[in-house]
């Protein structure tokens, strides 16, 4: 006879009410045969004493073909409404007289936990473990249906049908579950084995199950892919603030029930980093989260600082440099929750109760920058030291970021400061045009760029608008764009052409790059460079470009057009030449010089960016400051990516009223009756007060170019701000200052020049030079 577990059911009068498919396996009987009968007339001897009352024992049992059977019975009470028992179930084994099987013995003792069910998910079988497991005896749960043993519960019901898949498909299932065992409130992982159990000829009987407590190694991944996530998720911005905001969005709720980020004060400014003092400690709270809503865990609230005393956890964790682990009970952590009011007055509001904390310095390149608090309330898991290595390993993480977000900020504001300080607070005022300006350092990561602009007086009442764009990102880019600004500045006293201008600025460029390469750790050096030259007495504007973007004009009659003009290559590539062009421009028209980052975008291409510009000039607007202001509004996206320099001219042109002008013979004898048109036009302009001065500076200017230059010879005067004399020439000469001696009769004209008035200097022209002297005109 084959060794068969079976059960029956029994009411309170040994009446049988059940009967299983093993019970009639064990003993010929069908169920039909079984139920309603007495239990005793089953039986071949008479029940043994204490077999009753114990509900276990060793009966003889007659099989249906008339022999004997010796069977093991354990009984348990089904328990009434009035709890009282109203029935039994009876589970029955065959009994040889030699004790349980060394089979028996291995399923009762399994480190796992192991069961076996009947076909319609009814108990027949339970070791040890699981038993333990599910916090109660096997005679409690023999013969009973599954789901009424358990919680009506998601995880129950996929239990409850993996056991029903087996028994129809008579197919064994693997999975994998996480779920609070019956008898304690920690979850755990299980792996879940569940096969078919069939008889000698194959007929499916029930379903066995083995559920191996795989908990360790459910979180030993769950940290690992923790870990993992966080190499992606922190950090994805140079921003301290953002930076702790991200971690306490990992670990919540996965890791911990709240979290928190403060920092010293000094991280989050430019501050220096104080020395450290065993004394209370002030921490800012810049990031925390919660799985409960109204984050009761949080005593302060974001941005807020908060004084944490030298035996509180976070202290101790700041100032040891080491994790804390505390909990409940423990002196120290009852003292620091109980002694803060507000922490208090919140876990009394909510009913929130900590148990269980880590706090962890966050510590970079040997620095500690503040603490990361991890806590555990509605988690009944108490932190232990694998959590103790995962926090370090999480703070690590959050630590460098953090300490890279502050030391982008302050390189930022240091490059930001720079550049400030290099580009023209005050712009000069003068005649020839009215001019606005923006600049808008970029919020992108690669830091604060070169670009930069500028506004330079000229001779002749002319004017530079100068724009230009570095290579890169920093301090370096910084640094070299106020390089590049201090030589555009001085080769343009010079008063050089603007393709000349360029030419010795890309010999400079390239020099840079030449003495700096030598250094391992600096990039190459680029630049890009648009100088342009409007004179307001011929209205024309002269432009010459290095690899930047050519200027938009505004015409008077509202059409606006690019120059056409020369690209050039950017400064630094050497060997190339640059080309000026020249066109005339009506009063009043409006020129627009920008870098790239205004027109350039990752979601749109130059020619969108160049036609939203040519449309934002067209906007009516109340001032120059005023369409600046518009045209970055309309032109720049959302979260420009790069530096933006905008710097727009409306041009002014003298009248034939403030300029005259005399084509002078190349005959010393005109000198007198020269001076004498130049008096007799100051008088005309009322400036009489400057005529002495004048008359030298003009006697001395066209003297010297009717001796030592070339015809044509041309004076012209101009008031604007100021009154200026030039004196024109076919040579391309230039003069020069000489100390005259003692008995030269000639050699003081030029230092006489010099001394009485405010400025002078020359310019080569295309046709010669052009010497020009300035004096400011009377006040009145």
């Amino acid at each position: 006879m084959e060794h068969v577990a079976a059960s029956a059911i029994l009411d309170a009068q040994g009446t049988v009410t059940g009967w299983s498919e093993g019970a009639r396996r064990l003993t010929g009987y069908a169920s039909g045969e079984a139920v309603g009968r007495a239990a005793g007339e089953l039986l071949a001897e008479d029940v043994p004493s204490g077999i009753v009352t114990a509900l276990t024992g060793t009966v003889v049992l007659r099989h249906r073909d008339g022999s004997h059977l010796a069977l093991t019975l354990r009984a348990s009470p089904l328990l009434g409404a009035d709890g009282e028992a109203a029935g039994f179930v009876v589970t029955a084994e065959r009994s040889d007289g030699e004790g349980p099987s060394l089979a028996a013995q291995a399923f009762e003792q399994a480190s796992m936990s192991m069961s076996v069910f009947d076909t319609r998910q009814h108990y027949l079988r339970l070791n040890n473990v699981a038993c333990q497991v599910m916090g109660v005896p096997e005679d409690t749960l023999v013969g009973r249906y599954f789901p009424d043993t358990v919680e009506d519960a998601e995880h129950s019901r996929g239990f409850l049908q993996h056991l029903r898949q087996v028994a129809d498909t008579g197919e064994p299932v693997h999975y994998e579950s996480f779920t609070r065992s019956p008898s304690g409130t920690r979850y755990h992982a299980w792996n879940i084995e569940m096969w078919p159990v069939r008889d000698p000829s194959g007929e499916l009987v029930g379903t066995a199950l083995a559920a191996f407590d795989s908990s360790e190694q459910h979180w030993a991944r769950q940290r690992l892919a923790l870990l993992n996530e966080a190499a992606a998720s922190i950090g994805t911005t140079l921003d301290v603030v953002r930076t702790a905001e991200e971690l306490v969005e990992l670990v919540v709720p996965r890791f911990a029930d709240f979290a928190s980020v403060d920092l010293l004060d000094w991280v989050l400014g430019a501050d220096e980093l104080p020395a450290p003092q065993r004394i209370d400690v002030v921490l800012r709270r810049v990031a925390h989260r919660s799985v409960t809503t109204g984050t009761p865990e949080a005593a302060v609230e974001l941005g807020e600082a908060d004084t944490y005393p030298p035996f509180s956890p976070p202290a101790r964790a700041l100032l040891d440099g080491q994790t804390v682990l505390s909990g409940a009970g423990e002196a120290d952590f009852d003292r620091w929750l109980s002694g803060h009011e507000a922490r208090d007055a919140k876990d009394r509001e909510y009913g929130v109760r900590v148990h269980s904390m880590l706090a962890v310095p966050l510590r970079a390149r040997g620095t500690t920058l503040g603490v990361a608090v991890f806590v555990r309330a509605a988690n009944p898991d108490a932190y232990a030291g694998d959590d103790v290595v995962l926090s370090e390993e999480l703070a690590s993480r959050a630590a460098v970021c953090v300490d890279n977000a502050r030391r982008f900020a302050l390189e930022r504001s240091t490059a930001l400061a720079l550049q400030h300080s290099l580009l023209p607070r005050g712009l000069p005022g003068q005649a020839a045009v009215e001019v606005a300006h923006r600049y808008l350092p970029s919020g992108a990561a690669a830091g604060i760029g070169g670009d930069w602009f500028d506004v330079i007086p000229l001779s002749g009442s002319r004017v530079a608008l100068v724009v230009g764009d570095v290579v890169g990102h920093g301090l370096q880019s910084s640094a070299t764009m106020g390089r590049l600004r201090t030589a555009v500045r001085t080769l343009a006293d010079v008063d050089l052409p603007p393709d000349e201008l360029l030419t010795h600025l890309d010999d400079l460029v390239t020099h840079l790059a030449t003495d700096e390469s030598t250094a391992d750790d600096v990039a190459e050096l680029g630049a890009t460079c648009l100088y342009t030259v409007y004179d307001p007495v011929s209205r024309r504007l002269t432009v010459a470009g290095a690899g930047h973007p050519p200027p938009a004009v505004l015409l008077p009659d509202g059409t606006t057009q690019l120059v056409e003009m020369s690209a050039g290559p950017p400064l630094g590539v050497g060997g190339l030449p640059f080309e000026a062009t020249e066109l005339e421009l009506p009063e009043g028209s409006l020129i627009a010089l920008y870098t790239d980052g205004l027109i350039e975008g990752r979601d749109r291409d130059l020619d969108r960016g160049i036609a939203d510009l040519c449309r934002a000039l067209t906007v009516p607007a109340d001032s120059l400051d005023a369409l600046c202001d518009a045209v970055l509004k309309s032109v720049l996206p959302p979260q420009p990516v790069d530096d933006v320099a905008l710097l727009l001219a409306r041009t002014r042109a003298l009248g034939a009223d403030q300029v005259a002008t005399w084509d002078i013979p190349p005959d010393t004898e005109i000198v007198a009756a020269t001076r004498r048109y130049a008096t007799e036009q100051l008088t005309a302009w009322g400036l009489d007060e400057t005529a002495f001065v004048t008359e030298l500076v003009v006697s001395e200017l066209v003297t010297n170019a009717i001796r030592y230059g070339e015809p044509p010879i041309r004076l012209r005067l101009i008031r604007d701000r100021a009154l200026i004399c030039e004196v024109s020439d076919g040579s391309s000469t230039s003069p020069h200052l000489r100390r005259a001696q003692v008995y030269d009769e000639g050699g003081r004209g030029l230092l006489l020049v010099a001394q009485l008035t405010q400025r002078w200097g020359s310019r080569q022209t295309v046709n010669g030079k052009t010497i020009w002297a300035q004096q400011p005109l009377p006040r009145g």
